[in-house]
């Protein structure tokens, strides 16, 4: 189960272990937990049930542990595995598990999760429990104030990867300021004064450490020149908000990137939502451009998003529902109603926006 720190892996976790018998959980932050483990193969070889290794990055030498473990025919355990780093960053969990493990990729709260008329608080605070459920937006904010500084002190070491935490958090803000744009390692590089290759490095950190998403591009086989970048967001729109120091609604409406947060609050919902769909973006050099597209099955949707009371049929949306073949387009926007446009063509209230999705 793979995910960012305090999205609720740890409280799922130990929902599951209450409902199976017998089950041993191990949090490898806690020294007594991690004193067990000296001898793993001698811990882990006599137990039954379900296992659960939380923060499974702090100890990456358990991955060849778990491979002879589930080899043996002698094995009576299920593993259950948290992490809050994708394999790319943890050495060996794909290599030593291929075959043997399956990945379940967990946010904090969705949509269809805490209903879309709650839209405004997720959209301000964010998806972290503990950023939603504050008893007021201060101490929401707060909570993402701590998590943005503990993620560059503590967590990022934690993985082995020595950067200035000051220099990260730099580029973490600046990447907040282009939320939403098409990613330019050039802009990012003389931005803060580095290479190109280690302003790259800094992007896959983030996206790998599950605090900024690349949405990457769709490429149609048609005579006109596509943009071959990513888009890049800050995945979760509380921390987001944090980094560009918006604490309350009035502070959100009106901040400049307004719409660029809207947009990657719809696409982060969309992406976590829409399991059985792949989603890109799509764009041309020549200004043409589609918000998200959701390939599943023979569908082609088009989704375009915007921050309007009054959601408009534009020139870019005919020319992707003509260039990429689309089946249907849909508007989201965050007024109460949703109405068709035209024929194939919806206004879709960001409240509805779960039941195309499921």
């Amino acid at each position: 189960m793979l995910g960012p720190r305090q999205c609720g892996k740890t409280t799922l976790a130990r929902k599951i272990c209450e409902e199976i018998d017998p089950c041993e959980f191990f949090d490898l932050e806690n020294p007594l937990d991690l004193a067990r483990l000296e001898t793993p193969l001698l811990a882990l070889e006599s137990l039954r049930g379900l296992v659960v290794l939380d923060e499974i990055q702090r100890k990456p030498e358990l991955f060849e542990i778990l491979r002879v473990l589930m080899d043996s025919p002698k094995c009576e355990a299920s593993f259950l595995l948290l992490g809050s780093a994708s394999p790319r960053l943890v050495r060996g969990v794909s290599e030593t598990l291929a075959g043997r493990v399956t990945f379940v990729h967990m946010s904090g709260f969705t949509l269809d999760e805490i209903g879309g008329e709650n839209f405004m608080r997720l959209w301000l605070r964010g998806g972290f429990p503990r950023s939603y459920l504050a008893e007021n937006d201060e101490l929401s904010f707060r909570w993402r104030m701590d998590f943005v500084q503990t993620f560059l002190e503590r967590d990022i070491p934690q993985l082995g990867i020595h950067i200035p935490a000051q220099a990260l958090r730099r580029f973490w803000v600046m990447l907040a300021h282009y939320h939403g744009q098409i990613w330019n390692a050039s802009t990012f590089a003389h931005s803060i004064s580095t290479s190109q290759k280690t302003a790259k490095r800094y992007l896959d950190i983030l996206t790998d450490a599950f605090v900024v998403r690349q949405l990457q591009p769709w490429f149609e086989n048609i005579k006109k020149r596509q943009v071959k970048s990513p888009k890049v967001y800050v995945r979760d729109t509380g921390i987001l908000h944090a980094l560009l120091g918006m604490e309350t609604e009035r502070d959100l409406y009106y901040n400049p990137r307004l719409g660029a947060s809207w947009e990657g609050f719809v696409v982060e919902q969309i992406v976590t939502m829409a399991h059985n769909a792949d989603i890109y973006f799509w764009a041309t050099h020549a200004g043409t451009e589609l918000d998200a597209m959701l390939m599943g099955g023979t569908k082609r949707i088009g989704i375009e998003i915007r921050y309007t009371d009054a959601p408009k049929i534009t020139k870019s949306i005919r020319m992707a529902m003509k260039d990429l073949n689309l089946d249907y387009v849909y508007i989201v926007y965050p007024g109460r109603k949703t109405f068709p446009l035209e024929k194939k063509i919806d206004a879709l209230s960001i409240r509805d926006l779960s039941r195309i999705l499921a």
